[in-house]
This record gives C-alpha cells, structure tokens and sequence, in this order.
C-alpha cells in the first residue's frame, strides 16, 4: 500500500471512531509499510506519528467502552484472552474483577472452593493479599490501575509488581503468601490481544472448578453489565520486587532442585568459551534481564529485542523456529566454543533454546532437563509431561525404573504431582522442577540451560546428541487440518477412533503396525510397538483437528501424519 493510501485510510478510520473499526488491522498495516524504510528516515518517523494517532484511538476505546465483550468471555486455565478495546476494557477488566471478588465473598455461604484456592474467607484473602502485574502489551497500566482500584477499594491488600513475567509473579505468591495473582496478559497472542490470568495460593494455574465459577460469575455480571466507579485506597498498595522474591524462592529452594543462578553465573563468568543470546521480544523478560544475568561479565551476553514495543516490531511472539533466527545467526558469527540462545514469549513463561545449529524446543529439553537432575545431579523421581509431548522422557523413566505421569494437555494437570516430579514440562515450551512454582515459568529454564552448559561442558546440541545416542531418537511434530464439524458433533466423531484399542492393527506407511497402548484422555493417542506414536486432539472452538506425532525417524512423521488424516477420512470428517 503506497504512502498516501495508507495516510488517507488513517485519517477515514480516525476522524469518524465507531465501535466496528478494526484499529488493529490498521496497526498492522502501518507496522508492515514502516518495515520499509530505515529507523532513522523520515517516512519511518512519520509512520511512528501515525501509528500513535491509532493507539489513541484504542486507547480512547479501552477507557470509555461500555459495551459488553464482542465475544464471550471464556476463563480457562490460561485465563480470558481477547481484542483490546472490543473485549477487553478497563469496564470488562473490573467486571472479571469483581467475579473474582464474589467468588471469595462466596465462601461464607459454601467451602467448596476452600480447597483449591487455599483461603476460607474473604477477610483471610483480604489480609493476605494478592500480587498484581502485567506484560508489556498496550493497555496493560490502564488494566492493572483498573484491577488495584477495585481490589483496594474491597480492602484487598495489593503487592503491585508492574511490569512482570508470569514466573515471577508466581514466585511472588508463595514468598509473600498471597491469597491470589493477576497478570494481565495473554501469553504468546498477536499484538491485539490482552489477557487476565488468575493463579490461587499455590502460585499455579487455576483449577478447573475455579475458573468454571470465575466464568458463571462473569456472566451474571455482564447480564447486569453495570459500570462503577472505584477510586482505590493507596495506601493499601505495596510496591512489589517480583525478581528479588523469585530468586529468593529459587535460593531457598537449592537444596531440593540443585539449581543455584548465582554459583552458576559466577562460574561461567570464569570461562572464555562460553556466550550467551537472549531474545526478549520486547515482552516482559526484558526488565529483568540485565538484574536475572548481572553475574556473567557484560561481555558474555547479547539481548535482542529488549527494548519496549507495545507491536513486538510485527512479529508473532512466541518462541518459535521463525523468531530464532535471529539468535541463529548472531551466534553463528560468535567463535566460542560454549553458545547458547533462549528466547521467551511475552509474559515469560515459555522458552525455546538454540546453540546456533541446532534448535531446542521443549519436546527436546524437557527431556534433557529430567537427565540432568536425574543423571547428573543424581535426584531420583518421576517425570511428567503432557500427553501430546515427546516419549523421549517415557524412554527414559523406563531405563531409569522411575514413573511417568502424561495427564492431558495443560500445565494445571500437573498439579498432583507438582511436588513429587523432578520436572514438568508441556510440548508448548512451558516447564518447572521439583522445589519450584507450579505455574511454567522461562527462567527456571535458562538457569537449567545454563547449568546443563557449565556442568558438562557440552552445547545444548551436543548434550541431546549423547542422550539419544544412547537411548534412542525421536522426532516429534505437529500440523492441523480443517474438518467437518465442529463442538460437539466433532468430539462425538472423534470418540469413534475409540474402536482402536491396544492389540490392533494401523497401516502405517505402507506397513502393520500393532497398537501397545490406546490414550483417550485428551483426544486418542496411538502408541506402536516401536514406541512411535500420533494423537488427535479437536480445537475447542474451529472446525479444525490438531495432529501430534512423534517418530523414531525422520521421515517417519510424514508416515504418521498421513496415518492420522486416513483415520479421519474413515470417520468422514475429511
């Protein structure tokens, strides 16, 4: 789109706001056209000037909407996420405030709830408190003063943390011992989506009974959609060093898992070899970052993308392959021996690691991190990971004679054995150890990345290679496809592939396959005798199928996909 169109489509949307106007896919178009033009040229500047006359548009939006949230507010275990200024306002943000509340006000009549929040009452959640904080997407001050003014103005007590990581926030919780957090943000979503995430006492994602009240309490709330008006009580609020209380939890906690960042920092800080990347993709890692690393020389580490864009400079920001070419190519230029590169998502609590050639995604290092602690630092336990992740780790307890928890896909399943399980961790780049939160969290990745490079003296790379040299490769991976149906005709489809049971018989790139184990607790997973295996997974809310897979070689994945889209052809979803 040419200069003057765009000008001329800014100034249209602009000069006549309505509720309808899609600022965002404006924002987006002005990110696209200024990626043209050098940072320091005029048409860049005038772009940035254009891009600040849309965001006051939004902002305007988020701060006088009244209207009920375009699409229905979901409280999963993740949160609610959705479009800033169309589902979430400061007016939204107090609504799901003020459900939270009467969720707590709710035990006087009924402790059901008592035990998965770990409070009795609202006077004991008042007086403990609870840790607040936000990523860095547009509006999220607005969202966090919206939240404190109406938590205060409840008599909640308010650690306020401002700017933060999900882990740290969590973190927060159990040093303070905090009734509840609030984190406003949605994780690794695209530029327009904000988000409010919801962990109880335990520093961890909320259960299921937890957020289904979360979610009944809001819609009784937006049926009444009223608007009001709290001033707050300042001097209720209590300002908040999340970082501080994270490595004071990690400290206290050394002797349980055996990660120490400060031993470990001040060890690679004697080495030449060894060179860090981190990528913060301008989320919420960056105003911890320079603090978390203070123990490397500065010469040691690079930190791309820590500067503050409410945008992420266009880009999706998840760790993802696409995002780490960046640290890609700077470590490749680098001639230490040691190289490492991590990059988080916004709110911290995913990581993905490279060493400059090869790419580590969590389906690989959670792995490495259970035989590490298992093998290197000699702790015995289980491991747990979610159904839909690699069986490295299943190939590993079975050597080690130790037991495998695979509940369904979501960190909160993680919670019965939180305690017992050397390391958790999800295919979707999210995991914590024995003696830490149980909410995923990136930076305890980093220090066991970290760790695992100075202890062995190998690279990231180098480490996965001599673990399945000797326990065998897998390789896992993913795709979706458009179905058919979609709710509940789809899962009632889907529950016919239950007929595949253990004993019998899938063709499998053109050869039999026997059946060793039929999962059915979140979708099917059909695992074969070589330990090889694919999972169907519905979306909860597209006419769409998630395929996972995991082969024992590389061109062993088409096979597998190609065997999972035949299953959905026999039951006519295709």
């Amino acid at each position: 789109m040419k200069s003057a169109l765009l000008q001329e489509k800014i100034t249209l949307l602009t000069s006549s706001p309505r509720l309808e106007n899609n600022y965002f896919e404006l924002v987006k178009e002005i990110i696209q056209h200024r990626e043209k033009y050098a940072k320091d040229s005029r048409e860049y500047r005038q772009l940035n000037i254009s891009l600040s006359q849309v965001y006051a548009y939004i902002e305007s939006e988020i701060k006088t909407s009244k209207e009920r949230p375009f699409a229905t507010v979901k409280f999963g275990t993740s949160g609610w996420r959705g479009i800033i200024g169309k589902d979430i306002t400061c007016h939204s943000v107090q609504i799901v405030t003020l459900a939270i509340l009467k969720m707590y006000e709710d035990l006087a009549q009924s402790q059901c709830l008592a035990p998965d929040l770990g409070v009795h009452s609202l006077r004991e959640a008042q007086e403990q408190g609870v840790v607040l904080g936000h990523d860095n997407r547009f509006g999220g001050e607005l969202f966090a003063e919206t939240v404190c003014n109406t938590l205060t103005s409840h008599g909640f007590t308010v650690y306020f943390a401002g700017e933060a990581t999900t882990g740290t926030l969590s973190a927060a919780v159990l040093r303070l011992q905090a009734a509840f957090s609030i984190n406003l943000t949605p994780s690794h979503n695209p530029l327009e989506y904000a988000g409010f995430k919801f962990n109880a006492s335990d520093g961890g994602p909320a259960s299921a009974p937890v957020t289904e009240q979360i979610t009944s309490n809001c819609h009784a709330l937006l049926i009444e959609n009223k608007s009001h008006t709290f001033s707050g009580n300042g001097d209720l609020v209590r300002p908040c060093d999340s970082l501080r209380l994270w490595n004071d939890l990690v400290q206290q906690n050394r002797n349980i898992h055996g990660i120490d960042p400060q031993a470990i920092l001040e060890r690679l800080s004697q080495r030449r070899d060894f060179f860090l990347a981190v990528d913060c993709v301008h989320g919420a890692s960056r105003v911890h970052m320079d603090q978390l690393l203070a123990g490397l020389r500065r010469d040691q580490f690079i930190l791309l993308r820590s500067t503050a864009d409410v945008t992420f400079g266009g880009v999706a920001p998840e760790p993802s392959s696409e995002n780490l070419r960046g640290l890609t190519e700077i470590l490749g230029q680098r001639q230490e021996r040691l190289k490492l590169g991590v990059i988080f998502d916004p709110d911290g609590d995913r990581i993905r690691f490279t060493d400059g050639i090869t790419e580590i995604n969590m389906n690989y290092f959670g792995p490495m991190a259970y035989h590490f602690l298992h093998e290197k630092h000699h702790m015995q336990g289980l491991v747990a990971k979610s159904v839909a992740t690699s069986n490295l780790a299943n190939k590993l307890a079975q050597d080690f004679n130790e037991e495998v928890f695979e509940p369904r896909v979501g960190f909160k399943e993680f919670k019965p054995v939180v305690n017992s399980a050397l390391v958790c961790f999800e295919e979707s780049d999210g995991i914590t150890i024995i003696g830490h939160t149980p909410e995923k969290d990136g930076y305890i990745g980093l220090f066991l990345a970290l760790a695992m490079t100075e202890e062995t003296g190998l690279s990231l790379g180098e480490y996965y290679r001599q673990i399945t040299a000797q326990y065998g490769a897998f390789f896992p991976a993913k795709d979706s496809v458009t179905v058919s149906e979609k709710g509940e005709p789809l899962l009632q489809k889907l529950a016919t592939l239950e007929r595949y049971k253990k004993g019998h018989i899938l063709n499998v790139g053109g050869r039999d396959k026997q059946i060793t184990a039929a999962i059915t607790i979140d979708g099917i997973k059909l695992v074969f005798a070589d330990q090889s295996w694919l999972l169907i997974r519905p979306s909860g809310t597209e006419p769409k199928v998630r395929f996972y897979v995991e082969s024992r070689t590389e061109e062993g994945k088409d096979e597998l996909f190609a065997a999972a889209k035949w299953l959905l052809g026999d039951i006519s979803l295709l």
